[in-house]
């Protein structure tokens, strides 16, 4: 049975990222394109795991990776999701903490 993420040490953690690193870069070649999108939103997910959630404010506006010209505005925070507004829209929506552009 595979660990969670967030029963994982960091050092497991890193290990996993760098095997689904791999796996989507076999996608990529192969031209399994969703099975990429799907190796990627798993390392987005690992790598909130590394960070420090108190590094993003609510009431905060952030770029967003891989989506030059967006911006997110944090509503709040639960677990390793931000909530909030992706171009001032008015849909709430959630992202990973890690695709968010900290400065």
């Amino acid at each position: 049975m595979e660990k969670r993420f967030s029963e994982m040490t960091e050092a497991e953690i890193k290990g996993e990222i760098a095997a689904l690193r791999a796996k989507a870069q076999k996608a990529e070649q192969m031209g399994m394109v969703s099975e990429y999108a799907v190796y990627e939103r798993k390392i987005a997910l690992g790598k909130c795991y590394l960070m420090d959630p108190s590094s993003i404010e609510s009431g905060k506006e952030y770029g967003i990776q891989g989506d030059p010209g967006s911006t997110f505005s944090v509503l709040y925070l639960n677990g390793i999701f931000a909530w909030g507004y992706k171009n001032k829209q008015s849909t709430l929506e959630a992202l990973p903490i890690s695709v968010l552009e900290v400065k």
